[in-house]
Protein backbone atom coordinates (compact mmCIF):
# COMPACT_ATOMS: atom_id res chain seq x y z
CA UNK A 1 0.00 0.00 0.00
CA UNK A 2 1.50 3.00 -1.05
CA UNK A 3 1.20 6.22 1.08
CA UNK A 4 0.50 9.73 -0.95
CA UNK A 5 0.85 12.78 0.74
CA UNK A 6 -0.29 15.96 -0.49
CA UNK A 7 1.65 19.73 1.29
CA UNK A 8 -0.08 22.85 0.97
CA UNK A 9 2.79 25.91 1.09
CA UNK A 10 1.60 26.72 4.41
CA UNK A 11 1.77 22.99 5.85
CA UNK A 12 5.75 23.50 4.82
CA UNK A 13 6.89 25.12 7.79
CA UNK A 14 7.10 23.87 11.90
CA UNK A 15 4.26 25.01 13.64
CA UNK A 16 5.32 27.58 16.40
CA UNK A 17 3.67 28.66 19.39
CA UNK A 18 1.96 31.99 19.25
CA UNK A 19 3.49 34.85 21.43
CA UNK A 20 0.12 36.19 22.41
CA UNK A 21 -1.46 35.31 25.53
CA UNK A 22 -4.18 32.67 25.31
CA UNK A 23 -5.90 30.35 26.82
CA UNK A 24 -4.97 27.01 28.14
CA UNK A 25 -7.45 25.29 25.15
CA UNK A 26 -5.53 27.05 22.17
CA UNK A 27 -2.42 25.77 23.73
CA UNK A 28 -3.58 22.48 24.12
CA UNK A 29 -4.71 22.66 20.08
CA UNK A 30 -0.94 23.47 19.28
CA UNK A 31 0.30 21.51 20.90
CA UNK A 32 -1.29 18.83 18.66
CA UNK A 33 -0.84 20.29 15.85
CA UNK A 34 2.79 20.00 16.11
CA UNK A 35 2.73 16.52 17.06
CA UNK A 36 0.85 16.20 14.09
CA UNK A 37 3.67 17.43 11.69
CA UNK A 38 6.65 15.43 13.49
CA UNK A 39 4.58 12.95 12.51
CA UNK A 40 4.10 13.67 8.98
CA UNK A 41 7.50 14.27 8.46
CA UNK A 42 8.14 10.91 9.94
CA UNK A 43 5.05 8.89 7.39
CA UNK A 44 7.03 11.52 4.68
CA UNK A 45 10.72 10.44 5.19
CA UNK A 46 9.19 6.33 5.67
CA UNK A 47 7.90 6.20 1.79
CA UNK A 48 11.13 7.43 0.59
CA UNK A 49 14.32 5.43 1.53
CA UNK A 50 16.91 8.09 -0.32
CA UNK A 51 15.35 10.87 2.25
CA UNK A 52 16.41 8.24 5.35
CA UNK A 53 19.43 7.91 3.44
CA UNK A 54 19.79 11.42 2.88
CA UNK A 55 19.13 12.53 6.47
CA UNK A 56 21.56 10.01 7.31
CA UNK A 57 24.62 10.97 5.53
CA UNK A 58 23.66 14.64 6.58
CA UNK A 59 24.57 13.41 10.29
CA UNK A 60 28.10 12.42 9.04
CA UNK A 61 30.96 14.88 9.88
CA UNK A 62 32.42 17.18 7.02
CA UNK A 63 36.28 15.82 7.72
CA UNK A 64 34.97 12.12 7.26
CA UNK A 65 33.81 12.69 3.79
CA UNK A 66 37.22 14.88 2.94
CA UNK A 67 39.66 11.86 4.46
CA UNK A 68 37.40 9.38 2.17
CA UNK A 69 38.12 11.92 -1.14
CA UNK A 70 41.85 11.92 -0.05
CA UNK A 71 42.11 8.21 0.45
CA UNK A 72 40.22 7.72 -3.26
CA UNK A 73 42.64 10.26 -4.86
CA UNK A 74 45.26 8.61 -3.42
CA UNK A 75 44.75 5.30 -4.62
CA UNK A 76 43.62 6.68 -8.19
CA UNK A 77 46.71 8.17 -8.57
CA UNK A 78 49.21 5.45 -7.09
CA UNK A 79 48.03 2.77 -9.95
CA UNK A 80 47.16 5.90 -12.84
CA UNK A 81 50.77 6.94 -12.33
CA UNK A 82 52.28 3.10 -11.77
CA UNK A 83 53.50 3.94 -8.16
CA UNK A 84 55.04 1.38 -6.56
CA UNK A 85 56.41 3.04 -3.03
CA UNK A 86 54.48 0.54 -0.83
CA UNK A 87 56.24 -2.59 -2.81
CA UNK A 88 59.48 -1.35 -1.76
CA UNK A 89 58.42 -0.44 1.62
CA UNK A 90 57.13 -3.27 2.54
CA UNK A 91 60.19 -5.42 1.15
CA UNK A 92 62.28 -3.29 2.88
CA UNK A 93 63.89 -1.18 0.22
CA UNK A 94 66.01 -3.40 -0.62
CA UNK A 95 65.38 -3.19 -4.88
CA UNK A 96 64.80 -5.70 -7.57
CA UNK A 97 67.39 -8.28 -8.87
CA UNK A 98 69.22 -7.49 -12.63
CA UNK A 99 67.62 -10.31 -14.34
CA UNK A 100 70.14 -11.40 -17.00
CA UNK A 101 69.26 -13.57 -20.09
CA UNK A 102 72.18 -15.35 -22.11
CA UNK A 103 73.69 -18.30 -23.62
CA UNK A 104 75.67 -20.22 -21.10
CA UNK A 105 78.55 -20.51 -23.42
CA UNK A 106 78.16 -17.03 -24.20
CA UNK A 107 82.11 -15.15 -24.45
CA UNK A 108 80.58 -11.85 -24.19
CA UNK A 109 79.05 -12.71 -20.90
CA UNK A 110 82.21 -14.65 -19.17
CA UNK A 111 84.35 -11.72 -20.53
CA UNK A 112 82.22 -8.63 -20.44
CA UNK A 113 79.17 -8.98 -18.15
CA UNK A 114 80.44 -11.33 -15.42
CA UNK A 115 82.73 -8.51 -14.91
CA UNK A 116 80.34 -5.75 -14.19
CA UNK A 117 79.54 -5.76 -10.87
CA UNK A 118 76.27 -3.00 -11.92
CA UNK A 119 74.89 -5.98 -13.55
CA UNK A 120 74.90 -8.20 -10.58
CA UNK A 121 73.46 -5.83 -7.82
CA UNK A 122 70.09 -4.81 -7.45
CA UNK A 123 68.26 -2.28 -9.03
CA UNK A 124 66.36 0.47 -6.21
CA UNK A 125 64.70 3.63 -7.33
CA UNK A 126 64.47 6.67 -5.24
CA UNK A 127 61.82 6.56 -2.86
CA UNK A 128 59.87 9.39 -4.06
CA UNK A 129 60.80 9.11 -7.57
CA UNK A 130 58.77 5.27 -7.73
CA UNK A 131 56.86 6.36 -10.78
CA UNK A 132 58.56 6.19 -14.25
CA UNK A 133 55.69 8.82 -15.10
CA UNK A 134 57.34 11.40 -11.96
CA UNK A 135 60.79 10.40 -13.45
CA UNK A 136 59.62 11.52 -16.93
CA UNK A 137 57.97 14.95 -15.32
CA UNK A 138 60.95 15.40 -12.89
CA UNK A 139 63.97 15.11 -15.38
CA UNK A 140 61.93 17.61 -17.72
CA UNK A 141 61.90 19.97 -15.12
CA UNK A 142 64.40 20.00 -13.21
CA UNK A 143 66.73 17.63 -14.90
CA UNK A 144 68.92 20.75 -16.89
CA UNK A 145 71.82 19.89 -19.27
CA UNK A 146 75.73 21.05 -18.49
CA UNK A 147 76.04 24.09 -20.50
CA UNK A 148 79.03 23.15 -23.12
CA UNK A 149 79.32 24.12 -27.00
CA UNK A 150 79.36 21.49 -29.45
CA UNK A 151 82.00 21.33 -32.53
CA UNK A 152 79.87 20.95 -35.88
CA UNK A 153 80.80 18.89 -38.87
CA UNK A 154 78.21 18.47 -41.70
CA UNK A 155 78.87 15.11 -43.33
CA UNK A 156 77.47 14.84 -46.43
CA UNK A 157 75.75 11.45 -47.45
CA UNK A 158 76.08 9.74 -50.71
CA UNK A 159 71.90 10.03 -51.91
CA UNK A 160 72.48 14.32 -51.21
CA UNK A 161 71.66 13.99 -47.46
CA UNK A 162 73.50 16.03 -45.15
CA UNK A 163 73.65 15.40 -41.12
CA UNK A 164 75.35 17.14 -38.59
CA UNK A 165 78.42 15.61 -36.32
CA UNK A 166 78.35 17.15 -32.92
CA UNK A 167 81.35 16.35 -31.67
CA UNK A 168 82.61 17.24 -28.01
CA UNK A 169 86.91 16.42 -27.31
CA UNK A 170 87.42 15.80 -23.76
CA UNK A 171 89.88 18.93 -23.98
CA UNK A 172 86.90 20.43 -24.08
CA UNK A 173 85.32 19.80 -20.58
CA UNK A 174 89.11 18.89 -18.69
CA UNK A 175 90.92 21.98 -20.08
CA UNK A 176 90.55 25.84 -19.29
CA UNK A 177 90.26 26.83 -22.95
CA UNK A 178 87.89 26.17 -25.60
CA UNK A 179 89.05 26.16 -29.20
CA UNK A 180 87.03 25.29 -31.93
CA UNK A 181 90.06 24.97 -34.30
CA UNK A 182 91.74 21.96 -32.30
CA UNK A 183 90.47 18.93 -34.18
CA UNK A 184 91.53 15.49 -32.94
CA UNK A 185 94.82 13.93 -34.85
CA UNK A 186 94.25 11.07 -37.38
CA UNK A 187 96.33 8.37 -34.64
CA UNK A 188 94.43 9.36 -31.41
CA UNK A 189 94.04 6.67 -29.61
CA UNK A 190 91.74 7.90 -26.72
CA UNK A 191 88.15 5.84 -27.24
CA UNK A 192 85.40 8.03 -29.73
CA UNK A 193 81.87 6.92 -28.23
CA UNK A 194 79.19 7.90 -31.24
CA UNK A 195 75.77 8.71 -29.65
CA UNK A 196 72.47 8.34 -31.67
CA UNK A 197 69.77 10.44 -30.15
CA UNK A 198 66.00 9.16 -30.18
CA UNK A 199 62.42 10.01 -32.42
CA UNK A 200 62.52 13.40 -32.26
CA UNK A 201 65.69 14.38 -30.43
CA UNK A 202 69.13 15.83 -31.27
CA UNK A 203 72.41 16.91 -29.68
CA UNK A 204 70.62 19.77 -27.35
CA UNK A 205 68.41 17.46 -25.75
CA UNK A 206 69.22 17.23 -21.99
CA UNK A 207 69.68 13.53 -21.59
CA UNK A 208 71.96 13.49 -24.86
CA UNK A 209 74.09 16.19 -22.94
CA UNK A 210 74.55 14.27 -20.03
CA UNK A 211 75.83 11.60 -21.28
CA UNK A 212 78.27 13.64 -23.78
CA UNK A 213 79.76 15.56 -21.36
CA UNK A 214 80.21 12.62 -18.16
CA UNK A 215 81.45 10.76 -21.08
CA UNK A 216 83.99 13.21 -22.02
CA UNK A 217 84.84 14.20 -18.41
CA UNK A 218 86.71 10.64 -18.35
CA UNK A 219 88.31 11.32 -20.45
CA UNK A 220 86.67 10.05 -23.96
CA UNK A 221 85.69 12.04 -27.01
CA UNK A 222 81.98 12.00 -27.84
CA UNK A 223 80.12 12.75 -30.98
CA UNK A 224 76.19 13.06 -31.80
CA UNK A 225 74.71 12.10 -34.85
CA UNK A 226 72.06 14.08 -35.91
CA UNK A 227 69.04 12.90 -37.75
CA UNK A 228 68.29 14.10 -41.02
CA UNK A 229 66.55 17.37 -40.76
CA UNK A 230 67.02 17.80 -36.77
CA UNK A 231 69.58 19.51 -35.35
CA UNK A 232 69.10 22.49 -37.40
CA UNK A 233 70.01 21.07 -40.62
CA UNK A 234 67.72 21.28 -43.22
CA UNK A 235 66.36 17.92 -45.43
CA UNK A 236 68.69 18.35 -48.62
CA UNK A 237 67.53 15.10 -50.40
CA UNK A 238 63.75 12.84 -50.71
CA UNK A 239 65.26 10.21 -48.19
CA UNK A 240 63.94 10.25 -44.23
CA UNK A 241 65.21 8.91 -41.35
CA UNK A 242 63.03 6.05 -39.34
CA UNK A 243 63.43 3.18 -36.85
CA UNK A 244 64.68 0.93 -39.31
CA UNK A 245 67.29 3.22 -41.58
CA UNK A 246 70.28 1.98 -40.83
CA UNK A 247 72.43 3.28 -43.90
CA UNK A 248 73.32 6.90 -42.35
CA UNK A 249 74.56 4.90 -39.25
CA UNK A 250 76.72 2.87 -41.48
CA UNK A 251 78.11 6.15 -43.17
CA UNK A 252 79.26 7.55 -40.10
CA UNK A 253 80.67 4.41 -38.63
CA UNK A 254 82.87 3.70 -41.70
CA UNK A 255 83.48 7.16 -41.67
CA UNK A 256 85.06 7.24 -38.38
CA UNK A 257 86.60 4.07 -38.42
CA UNK A 258 88.95 5.76 -41.24
CA UNK A 259 89.30 8.71 -40.42
CA UNK A 260 90.23 7.42 -36.70
CA UNK A 261 91.82 4.48 -37.49
CA UNK A 262 93.74 3.99 -34.08
CA UNK A 263 90.65 5.26 -31.83
CA UNK A 264 88.24 2.46 -30.77
CA UNK A 265 84.86 3.34 -31.41
CA UNK A 266 81.77 2.46 -29.27
CA UNK A 267 78.25 3.87 -29.81
CA UNK A 268 75.27 4.39 -27.76
CA UNK A 269 71.83 4.48 -28.84
CA UNK A 270 68.61 5.76 -26.93
CA UNK A 271 65.00 5.06 -27.77
CA UNK A 272 64.39 4.77 -31.25
CA UNK A 273 67.99 5.76 -31.62
CA UNK A 274 68.86 2.13 -29.53
CA UNK A 275 66.53 0.17 -32.13
CA UNK A 276 68.59 2.17 -35.43
CA UNK A 277 71.16 0.73 -33.56
CA UNK A 278 70.12 -2.75 -32.81
CA UNK A 279 69.17 -3.18 -36.45
CA UNK A 280 72.51 -2.33 -37.57
CA UNK A 281 74.48 -4.46 -35.81
CA UNK A 282 72.04 -7.09 -36.90
CA UNK A 283 72.37 -6.43 -40.48
CA UNK A 284 76.17 -6.20 -40.51
CA UNK A 285 77.37 -9.29 -37.66
CA UNK A 286 81.05 -9.18 -36.83
CA UNK A 287 82.06 -7.23 -39.93
CA UNK A 288 81.37 -3.92 -38.36
CA UNK A 289 84.64 -1.70 -36.75
CA UNK A 290 82.72 -1.41 -33.44
CA UNK A 291 84.26 -2.31 -30.26
CA UNK A 292 81.09 -2.12 -27.88
CA UNK A 293 77.24 -1.32 -28.25
CA UNK A 294 75.13 -0.12 -25.52
CA UNK A 295 71.33 -0.13 -26.23
CA UNK A 296 69.24 2.08 -23.77
CA UNK A 297 65.59 1.80 -23.69
CA UNK A 298 65.05 0.64 -27.34
CA UNK A 299 61.04 -0.15 -28.28
CA UNK A 300 62.50 -3.74 -30.09
CA UNK A 301 59.32 -4.73 -31.19
CA UNK A 302 57.44 -1.28 -32.73
CA UNK A 303 54.59 -3.99 -33.58
CA UNK A 304 54.04 -4.17 -29.62
CA UNK A 305 55.21 -0.76 -28.61
CA UNK A 306 52.50 1.34 -31.30
CA UNK A 307 49.56 -1.46 -29.37
CA UNK A 308 51.29 -0.36 -25.83
CA UNK A 309 51.14 3.40 -26.96
CA UNK A 310 47.05 3.38 -27.38
CA UNK A 311 46.59 1.28 -24.53
CA UNK A 312 46.06 3.80 -21.54
CA UNK A 313 45.46 7.11 -21.34
CA UNK A 314 49.29 8.34 -19.91
CA UNK A 315 50.75 5.99 -22.69
CA UNK A 316 48.63 7.84 -25.62
CA UNK A 317 49.58 11.62 -24.01
CA UNK A 318 53.65 9.95 -25.05
CA UNK A 319 52.68 9.25 -27.64
CA UNK A 320 50.45 12.82 -28.57
CA UNK A 321 53.90 14.10 -27.73
CA UNK A 322 56.06 12.78 -29.76
CA UNK A 323 53.84 13.21 -32.36
CA UNK A 324 53.38 17.02 -31.87
CA UNK A 325 57.24 16.81 -31.87
CA UNK A 326 57.31 15.35 -35.18
CA UNK A 327 55.73 18.20 -36.53
CA UNK A 328 58.72 20.68 -36.44
CA UNK A 329 60.33 17.96 -38.16
CA UNK A 330 57.87 18.09 -40.81
CA UNK A 331 55.14 20.58 -41.43
CA UNK A 332 52.87 17.61 -40.99
CA UNK A 333 49.68 17.30 -38.86
CA UNK A 334 49.64 14.03 -36.88
CA UNK A 335 47.30 12.63 -34.29
CA UNK A 336 49.96 9.72 -33.05
CA UNK A 337 53.23 8.29 -33.95
CA UNK A 338 51.20 5.54 -35.92
CA UNK A 339 48.96 8.37 -38.03
CA UNK A 340 52.84 10.40 -39.25
CA UNK A 341 53.91 6.78 -39.93
CA UNK A 342 51.26 6.24 -42.43
CA UNK A 343 50.87 9.47 -44.19
CA UNK A 344 54.73 10.00 -44.42
CA UNK A 345 57.28 7.28 -43.73
CA UNK A 346 55.11 4.61 -45.32
CA UNK A 347 54.77 6.40 -48.65
CA UNK A 348 58.53 7.57 -48.56
CA UNK A 349 59.84 3.92 -47.66
CA UNK A 350 57.03 2.53 -50.21
CA UNK A 351 55.69 0.12 -47.33
CA UNK A 352 52.54 -1.25 -48.20
CA UNK A 353 51.32 -0.83 -44.52
CA UNK A 354 52.51 0.41 -41.52
CA UNK A 355 52.94 -2.75 -39.43
CA UNK A 356 55.06 -3.79 -42.65
CA UNK A 357 56.98 -0.68 -42.10
CA UNK A 358 57.16 -2.21 -38.48
CA UNK A 359 57.94 -5.46 -39.15
CA UNK A 360 60.82 -4.29 -41.43
CA UNK A 361 62.55 -2.23 -38.05
CA UNK A 362 62.72 -5.44 -36.30
CA UNK A 363 66.03 -7.11 -35.84
CA UNK A 364 65.93 -9.93 -33.62
CA UNK A 365 69.57 -9.47 -30.95
CA UNK A 366 70.26 -11.12 -27.34
CA UNK A 367 70.41 -7.63 -25.16
CA UNK A 368 68.97 -6.33 -21.57
CA UNK A 369 66.77 -3.47 -21.10
CA UNK A 370 66.02 -1.85 -17.60
CA UNK A 371 61.97 -1.27 -16.56
CA UNK A 372 62.14 2.61 -15.95
CA UNK A 373 61.06 4.01 -19.19
CA UNK A 374 57.33 4.74 -19.13
CA UNK A 375 57.09 4.05 -22.59
CA UNK A 376 58.66 0.63 -22.35
CA UNK A 377 57.11 -2.44 -22.82
CA UNK A 378 56.51 -4.51 -19.31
Amino acid sequence: MSLFVSLSSSTLHSPSFSSSSSSPRDKKNEMHRMVDWWGLCAALASSSPYLVLLNDLLLIPIWHYVLAFLTISFAFLYYFLEFHFLHDLFTGFRGCPVTLTYHSSSHIYHDVVSKCRILHSRYLVTPWLSSPHVQTAFLSIFGRPPLFNYRRQLFHLSDGGTIALDWLLNSDVLGNNFDITTAIPKDDINPIVLAIPGLTSDSESASIKHLAFNTAQKGWNVVVINHRGLGGVPITSDCFYDAGWTEDLRAVINHLHHEYPNAPLFVVGMSMGANILVKYLGEDGDSIPVAGAVAICSPWDLLISDRFLHRRLLQKIYGRVLAIGLQDYVQLYSRSIRDFDHHAIRLLGKFETVDTYYRHCMEIILCTDGVSDPTLIK
